[in-house]
């Protein structure tokens, strides 16, 4: 409807509220404006209806016969009765949602009272677990700590200087995730680094029942602690960062599986980061492959893993520099310890929300974050020319891109991104059929409803992971058995041996030996962390 704008500026307190509205403004009621609007077309409908033929004009002073200019109408805020600001309640808590119940100074007082009973009220790295217990953490909180404390410095934590460290603490930091970073990270840091983690996991290495065999063979401590790194950021590392965030440690279950440490005394029942068996068979794929000991291993190395089941295009894509950090890889061609760990984890375990993005990156060969049909053609190419070497009929591209296709049923016509591989949930067929011949056709003689079946199977059943690791670690144990057996031809001591204990393999097997003695003689120590 329209509006003279003569009729406009007979209501002030309207024309205001509409140059508000023209302005932009957002605390101009709509409901409000209307019913003023409504109510301003009514009057002007009833004086139309009153005046007649004849009747005099209005007087001018009233209204005139014609617009003259107004002056701006004063206060016009004071016209607009709204709130200027709405209490919102705050909903982003980056350091945990803090408790208004919890009674912070109680727990304070018990500290207190706990470090009365030891020896000058100073408390070192074991007593420091009693202390963790009365603060409501896990055992293995212990050694951060206690180096949070200062107890680095002096090798021992004064009760003093303790609750100004936890105080400070509890009022800064409301949840474990939060606490947990605040007691590894570095000084004014709020993320983890690999090197932050090796105070905790030499704590664990040197305290927990499970691992006591350790304490005779210590050129052993820090592969251990290296493997368990490289698994917590292969899992918990989601942004690829190199940085663990307390975003990442909430929706992990990395806090979780460290408390269970202090309830499972056998640390091979924790397969998520901690467990010997494991850490033992990745050292042992690692030797093998690594023929010069020097504790790196090249692209030739790697492409003898699982008798050279990988194509050497994946490989030169791996050693490229797509999936490993620092500059050895791509300047000198050498993959260390760590990211062997990346690369073994990934290729038995392509289900893996990280397998998955490890694999789509050394596919993805222009970094456009979409696996092009050029892209899928070059990896099948040496697919098809090994599988003709063996006198095997490889299927045709076309052929076989449609089948891709229907297995991955991208959301674009000719394009394969990332999100269609995690959703479609057959990632690893699909990588298995452009680089990795051997599981290429055990997957093509295998029956299509038992694949789907596993597809559909969502239960708590063991990871691929789970189960290359521990097939493996019997096939280890049998062999060094065999071994032993054989040199030292004496069925008693095979038998004194207890072959299946991981701290026997540790001790006594044959393949330890080789690495415990020769390996530490030729090379030293590995270090903890890739330090490239």
């Amino acid at each position: 409807m329209m509006i003279k704008e003569t009729s406009l500026r007979r209501d002030p307190d309207l024309r205001g509220e509409l140059a508000f509205l023209a302005r932009g403004c957002d605390f101009v009621l709509p409901s409000r404006f209307k019913k003023r609007l409504k109510s301003f077309q009514q009057t002007q409908i009833q004086n139309k209806q009153e005046k007649k033929p004849g009747t005099p004009l209005p007087p001018a002073a009233t209204f005139p016969s014609s617009p003259r200019p107004l002056s701006p109408v004063p206060h016009v805020n004071n016209v607009v009765n709204a709130p200027l600001s709405i209490n919102i309640p705050r909903f982003y808590f980056p350091e945990g949602l803090p408790d208004a119940c919890s009674n912070h100074e109680q727990t304070l007082s018990k500290i207190e009272t706990a470090f009365m009973d030891i020896e000058d009220q100073k408390a070192d790295i074991y007593e420091m677990g009693k202390i963790a217990k009365l603060c409501g953490c896990p055992l293995y909180w212990k050694a951060p700590m206690f180096r949070a404390a200062g107890g680095e410095r002096t090798g021992f934590v004064s009760a003093q200087s303790f609750i100004a460290m936890w105080r400070k603490l509890l009022n800064n930091h409301h949840d474990d995730a939060s606490k947990f970073i605040c007691l590894l990270a570095k000084p004014s840091c709020n993320s983890l680094e690999q090197e932050d983690f090796i105070p905790l996991l030499q704590d664990v290495v040197d305290t927990h029942p499970g691992l006591t065999f350790l304490k005779d063979a210590p050129e052993f401590h820090s592969r251990y602690i290296t493997t368990v790194i490289q698994r917590i950021f292969y899992t918990v590392n989601r942004s690829w960062s190199g940085k663990i965030t307390s975003t990442e440690i909430r929706k992990s279950n990395f806090l979780q599986t460290l408390a269970l440490l202090e309830e499972e005394e056998d640390i091979n029942q924790i397969t998520d980061y901690f467990s010997y068996e494991h850490f033992y068979v990745i050292y042992c794929k690692f030797w093998e492959l690594d023929s010069d000991h020097d504790l790196y291993i090249s692209q030739d190395d790697l492409s003898r893993y699982n008798d050279q089941a990988s194509s050497n295009r994946i490989v030169e894509r791996i050693f490229s520099g797509a999936v490993t950090r620092g500059k050895t890889v791509q300047k000198e061609g050498r993959m260390s310890y760590a990211d062997f760990v990346w690369f073994l984890i990934s290729e038995e375990d392509k289900r893996n929300p990280t397998s998955i993005e490890y694999w789509f990156r050394c596919m993805d060969m222009d970094g456009d974050g979409v696996l092009s049909m050029y892209e899928l053609e070059y990896f099948y190419e040496e697919q098809c020319e090994r599988m003709e070497a063996m006198g095997i009929e490889p299927l045709p591209f076309h052929d076989l891109l449609c089948q891709m296709l229907d297995l991955v049923k991208p959301a674009s016509d000719g394009k394969i991104t990332l999100r269609d591989l995690k959703r479609c949930r057959m990632a690893h067929i699909f990588y298995d059929t452009f680089f990795n011949l051997e599981k290429y056709l055990d997957h093509e003689q295998r029956d299509p409803f038992a694949v789907q079946k596993d597809v559909e199977n969502e239960g708590p059943e063991p990871s691929d992971w789970d189960r290359f690791a521990a097939e493996e670690y019997e096939t280890l144990v049998a062999e060094e058995s065999a071994q032993a057996q054989f040199q030292e031809g004496s069925f008693e001591d095979y038998e004194t041996e207890e072959p299946a204990s991981p701290s026997e393999i540790g001790n006594k097997g044959n393949k330890s030996k080789i690495v415990t003695s020769s390996l530490s003689e030729k090379c030293g120590k590995l270090q903890s962390v890739d330090e490239e």
